[in-house]
Formats: structure tokens, C-alpha cells, sequence
């Protein structure tokens, strides 16, 4: 069965290349201008009406479809597809002036003004009938036109209006909590609200969690944080039923605003679309961000349930919204549009086309930057439109994984409520340890939710900080090592239910018999302060003193004060449980110390790298039944040399079955044969869901 994306490639013969188109802030010989020059540089499919709103409905009874039929015909009279996206982002003026309460509010009870996008309320009736008429109108007029291939609904659903404390937001989430929890005694339970005689006899008296005068209790935030996700989710739905309804053969998605995100639960919205997209943006000063990017692509690709995805915006150099607006250096856009390619993208788009000359993103590079044609970024933009012209072959292939590492939105917001036993380890944190210890080896990994049902097919999972664990999930999990998986679980996991409740018994809770220890205590650490290890790691932030019920210990802690809180006690464990393998990482161990312990684990599970390969040179792998394509990623300032066996198809010339990458490259080879995969296929789109928590 086809995939939807896959389909939208074949429309426009490949591999999906453009980006945000917004006509409306230029002059209509500009436009003519604009489609000559997508033509030149290979650009085949573009987002239009990202922020249209108050051109195509100036005023509320008044619709002017002047310029989006212009435009769209001129698109396609130039065989360029459009990605039509619904307004709803950005209500205009009129919109805010009417309906002021619906307007956003903050925590401490400041209504936001208007002047930006965003501005609403997710739970507002008034929004949602403003934008459900417009999203009507625009599937009308446009639903049959040849130029649309897809629907781009909303645009980075909660980037600014994530959480909002009004009392229209307060009273849905009493419904939502009516229909979470049934009644007030179970939700005085699950939220413990005894403590500090918080217990609640109507449910009129629930608010959001405003601020107040002490900590705020953490079963209502976490809760508010999933209610806030889910309000957002509920006006996606609404809008893709609308375009479903009126145009049902095209297929709809909605751009997440960067995976590594904490405002929405990636994974809820994921199942909500035809296919995953998403944006991202890195510092492009971080050293280290061609790691985040692997990271990023990694999860978009587990939100898509193994299948491709769309990249659809990224930066041709510089953003505009941190302090220091870093360009990109000459290569490096063509390095991180192919690294997404080799993740699994099938399409690579840009914010945006042309380059704003007014409003607050005119800083934020395009494709067609502000010095036109003449310049570094235009020449490489359409250098790489041509290359990928080149590379049509690889949209529709897979990246298999034989690792995994589970990734979960609402632990990452319990893990960080107020009043943890630290502030110093965040969720991103740990997670990217984990995972720079498998990118350091170039073994591939799937980041996917806890109660994945595709789990078994995994040689190998990794549970970095899962803090949050619901009974189900944890049972899935024991399973799994009971029927012959290799389980790795991070420091503080299996506290804590899914109501971040402490569970009955001593830590780590649901995960101790599969573990086959105690922890007896969390010893966090100062700033400054390690534990080290008998073999000279230093554990930061957090150490852990355990007490083995079954469990062996691999690596301890330095007998000496320098083994700090837990000295001489287990600082890595392994527990054999039914026919698999558990093991435990008793404090916050260095990227280093990971990488050992990951090349074990994965060597008993038989988890392989993509091919040994110098430091600094990434290897990715995307196949199908027939084909099978290698991409060498160099992070180095000097050339590498790689064994190979195929076909160079771009950044290399293959000599005596040696591929040379140079400085800052990209080489894609396609091999003589794929190597075996996994029998089993992934999980459909939204299969992942089952088990995660509510």
C-alpha cells in the first residue's frame, strides 16, 4: 500500500524541494520573478497561505480570493505543486478587536495583546468558529485545484499559545478532566490532594495551575500540560475533518515546531496526519548540533512510525530569533539538507522562498536572500535543487534500526515539574547522552514511545530518564526482556506513575524485579561536585546508592571519598530476567562511560553499527527490497577515506572500492546489494500510540 508522502513525491518526480512561498508581501511582477527562479533552482513544491488570514478574509463577512487564484495559477501554469496551507495561525485584526477574550493568558493573569501570530486562545469557541469558516472556504474555492497536492494545516500547532490560563481554558479543562478521571475522588487521588488540604469537593473549584504562592501541585500541572496538548490537537482534528470532508483525495499533515520541542506530545500529533512533518532549527554555532540534527531527524522518523517524512522548513543560513544569529558556513546547508535526506526525509523545504525585506523574521535567511541572485546562498540552493534532481531514487526507501530508545513527552514534562530531587538533569539532556553515545559508533536507533507494540522487533532498547511509567508500559517493557530483549535503563527510571505518583515500595518502582535491584537513595550532587567511578568516570548531577536483589554489578564507584555519596556501591548493573537481559545506570554517567556501556549492550544483542567508520564520519543507511543507499556524513575539517562496494551518486568519486569524503561532504553511494533487514515491518502510522500514556 502506498504511503501518502510517497505519493506526493511521485507527483512531482521526487524528492519534494521548496519551500514557504508568501506572494502577499511582494508586487505581482515580483511573482512572475519568483516562479522563473524556482524553475532555475529545481524547486518543485512550495507552501502558500501560511499567514494569508487577513488578505483572503479582510474583514469578517468579506472573502478575496484575488491573489490566492493568481498565484495558484501562475504555480501551476510552471509545474510547480503547492503545499496549501490553512491561515488559522495568524487571526487578523478585526478577529482580536471582536473577540478580545480570546486572546491568550499567562500564568500570572496578563492577557496577551495583539501584534504577533498565534494570538487565541486553543479552547476559545470564538476561535474556533472564525477558523473552521475560513478553513471551509479556503477547501472550497481551492479543494479541486490542480496546483494543491497537499493540505499544511495550521502552522507549528503551540509554538507561542501552548498553555493558556484564561477561564474559558479553565472551565474546558474541568471537562476534560470529567472525562479523564470520572469523578472528583479519583482525581483527589491521582493528584494526592490531601497534601496541603488541597482535596476538592466541585468541580468548579479546579483551576489551571496559575501561579500562587508556593509549589503547585504536580498531578494538576502534568495534567494541564496534557490538556493543553490535547485542546490544540482537538482544533487540528477539527480542521482536518473540514478538509476531509470537502477534498478527501489530498493528504493533509501539520509541521511540528521542532521535535525536540516540550509544548505538544509529538506523538498524538504524528497519528493525527496522513504523514509526519516537521521543522528545525539548530545554533548553527553549537558544535555539537549536527548531533541534535541526527537526533531530530531520528524522532521525526519515530514519529512517522519507521515510514518517511517531510523536513518542512529549515534555514539556508542564519534565523532571526536567538541572540546571536550565526550564518551557516559555505557547504553546510547542502551537509544538513542531506543528513535529513539520509534519516529518512523525503522532502527538504526552506522558510521561506524569498527573503522578507519588512516584519520580524526579514533577518531570517531564504532561498532567495536579500542580495538575490548574485550571492553564496542562491548559488548553493540551486546547486542543491540540482543534486537532489539526481537523487529521486531514494524517496520512498527506509532507515532500519536494530536499536531503540524510548522517548516520551509526558515524562519529559514530569520530570521536570518543580520539586524534583534535582533541577540539575533535564529530560533533552539525558536523552542526548544516550543517544551521542550511539551516533559516536554510527549505530542506528528509532526513538519511539514506551509502548511501541513494534518493541520486540528491536535487538536493543535504551530508557534514558523515563522517570514516568505507566503499569502498562512497564509491563511491556518487562515483557520484553523476559521474551529475549536487552533493556538499558537510565538513572531515576520507574519512579513514578502516570499521575507522578511515587510508587509503593522502594525505587525504581515498576521496574525493580526486571532490574533486579533497590536504590535505596538519590544522592544529587552539587554543581561542581562528581562521584567517580572505579574506572575514572565522573558522574554528575545525580548518583544513586543500590543495593543488588539479584542483579550483578559491572562497575562501582571509587571506594575512596572520591567516589562521593554512593562510594563503593554499583554504578552500572546487569540482571539476566527470563530469556533477556537488564541493565541500570545508577547516576548520570559521562557520554564516554554510555558509549562503553552501549557497545556492550549492543554487542550481546547483536546490534551492529552501519560500518566502522574514523570519529567524525556519520553513516546512515536507507534501503528497500531492491536498493540499498549509504550516506557518509564528514563533521571534520580533513578528507576520509571508506570501503565501499557500489555506485557514487553524489559527493564522491569511488577508486579501488574507496570513497573519499571531503571536508565538511557528503557522499551517497549506492551499494551493490542491501544488506538483510528486519522481517518485520513497522507499526502503522498511530500503532504507536497503544499503551502510551493518556
Amino acid at each position: 500500500m502506498n504511503h501518502p508522502l510517497l505519493d506526493v513525491t511521485r507527483r512531482l518526480g521526487g524528492i519534494a524541494y521548496g519551500g514557504d512561498y508568501n506572494p502577499e508581501q511582494w508586487p505581482r511582477e515580483t511573482w512572475h520573478e519568483d516562479v522563473r527562479l524556482m524553475r532555475e533552482a529545481g524547486v518543485n513544491l512550495v507552501t502558500v497561505g501560511v499567514f494569508s488570514w487577513s488578505r483572503i478574509q479582510p474583514r469578517p463577512d468579506t472573502f478575496d480570493w484575488t491573489l490566492l487564484d493568481e498565484v495558484l495559477d501562475l504555480l501551476h501554469e510552471h509545474g510547480i505543486a503547492v503545499d496549501l496551507a490553512t491561515p488559522t495561525a495568524a487571526p487578523p485584526p478585526w478577529f482580536t478587536r471582536r473577540h478580545p477574550d480570546a486572546r491568550p493568558v499567562t500564568a500570572s493573569g496578563t492577557r496577551l495583546a495583539h501584534g504577533s501570530r498565534q494570538v487565541f486562545c486553543p479552547s476559545s469557541p470564538d476561535y474556533a468558529r472564525a477558523a473552521d469558516t475560513v478553513v471551509e472556504a479556503l477547501a472550497a474555492r481551492y479543494g479541486d485545484h490542480p496546483a494543491v497536492v497537499m493540505w499544511h494545516v495550521h502552522n507549528e500547532w503551540g509554538n507561542h499559545n501552548a498553555l493558556c490560563y484564561c477561564d474559558t481554558s479553565a472551565a474546558a479543562f474541568r471537562t476534560w478532566l470529567r472525562q479523564r478521571f470520572g469523578s472528583l475522588d479519583a482525581l483527589n487521588a491521582a493528584w494526592g490532594t490531601d497534601f496541603w488540604s488541597q482535596r476538592y469537593g466541585d468541580w468548579d473549584e479546579i483551576d489551571p495551575p496559575r501561579e500562587t504562592t508556593a509549589f503547585r501541585n504536580p498531578g494538576q500541572e502534568l495534567d494541564y500540560r496534557r490538556f493543553s496538548s490535547d485542546a490544540l490537537l482537538t482544533r487540528h482534528r477539527a480542521e482536518s475533518a473540514i478538509l476531509r470532508r470537502i477534498a478527501p483525495e489530498l493528504p493533509l499533515t501539520t509541521n511540528v515546531m521542532g521535535t525536540l520541542e516540550k509544548k505538544i506530545d509529538g506523538f498524538a500529533f504524528a497519528s493525527a496526519g496522513d504523514f509526519v512533518s516537521v521543522d528545525h532549527y539548530l545554533p548553527a554555532a553549537d558544535e555539537d548540533g549536527h548531533i541534535d540534527l541526527a537526533l531530530n531527524a531520528d524522532l521525526a522518523r519515530g514519529m512517522a512510525a519507521g515510514r518517511p517524512w517531510l523536513l518542512m522548513e529549515h534555514s539556508t543560513s542564519a534565523v532571526n530569533w536567538q541572540g546571536v544569529n550565526v550564518a551557516k558556513r559555505p557547504g553546510e546547508t547542502r551537509r544538513t539538507s542531506l543528513t535529513h535526506l539520509a534519516r529518512g526525509a523525503d522532502g527538504l523545504m526552506f522558510f521561506q522562498w524569498r527573503q522578507s525585506r519588512a516584519g520580524a523574521e526579514k533577518w531570517h535567511s531564504a532561498m532567495l536572500p536579500h542580495g538575490g541572485t548574485d550571492s553564496r546562498i542562491w548559488k548553493e540552493v540551486k546547486a542543491l535543487g540540482a543534486e537532489l534532481a539526481s537523487l529521486g531514487a531514494v524517496t520512498g526507501t527506509r532507515v532500519r534500526a536494530d536499536v531503540a530508545i524510548l522517548f516520551d513527552w509526558h515524562t519529559w514534562w514530569a520530570l521536570e515539574l518543580q520539586a524534583r530531587p534535582t533541577d540539575r538533569l533535564t529530560y533533552l539532556d539525558l536523552v542526548r547522552d544516550w543517544y551521542e553515545a550511539l551516533w559516536t559508533q554510527n549505530i542506528t536507533c528509532d526513538l519511539v514511545p514506551p509502548g511501541s507494540p513494534g518493541l520486540s522487533r528491536y535487538r536493543a532498547v535504551l530508557a534514558p530518564g523515563l522517570y514516568l511509567l505507566t503499569d502498562n508500559d512497564a509491563a511491556h517493557l518487562t515483557r520484553y526482556v523476559e521474551q529475549g530483549g536487552h533493556l538499558a535503563v537510565g538513572c531515576l527510571g520507574g519512579v513514578a506513575d502516570e499521575h507522578d505518583r511515587i510508587r509503593h515500595g522502594a525505587h525504581p518502582g515498576a521496574l525493580r524485579e526486571v532490574l533486579g535491584l533497590v536504590v535505596d537513595e538519590y544522592l544529587p550532587l552539587r554543581d561542581g561536585e562528581d562521584a567517580l567511578t572505579e574506572d575514572g568516570a565522573r558522574v554528575r548531577h545525580l548518583a544513586e546508592r543500590v543495593e543488588p536483589r539479584g542483579c550483578a554489578t559491572v562497575l562501582r564507584y571509587a571506594a575512596s571519598p572520591e567516589g562521593g555519596p554512593a562510594r563503593g556501591g554499583p554504578a552500572v548493573t546487569r540482571h539476566t530476567f527470563g530469556g533477556g537481559t537488564a541493565w541500570y545506570t545508577a547516576g548520570r554517567l559521562p557520554v564516554p562511560a554510555l558509549r562503553d556501556l552501549v557497545r556492550t549492550v549492543c554487542r550481546e544483542a547483536g546490534a551492529e553499527p552501519v560500518l566502522a567508520a574514523p570519529p567524525g564520519l556519520e553513516a546512515v543507511r536507507r534501503t528497500d527490497e531492491d536498493h540499498s543507499y549509504l550516506f557518509l556524513i564528514n563533521h571534520t575539517e580533513e578528507p576520509m577515506t571508506v570501503s565501499v562496494a557500489g555506485v557514487a551518486l553524489a559527493g564522491t568519486e569511488i577508486a579501488s572500492g574507496q570513497a573519499l569524503v571531503p571536508p565538511g561532504g557528503v557522499a551517497v553511494v549506492r551499494e551493490d546489494r542491501a544488506p538483510s533487514t528486519p522481517d518485520e515491518p513497522a507499526p502503522a502510522a498511530g500503532d504507536h500510540l497503544q499503551g502510551a500514556t493518556a
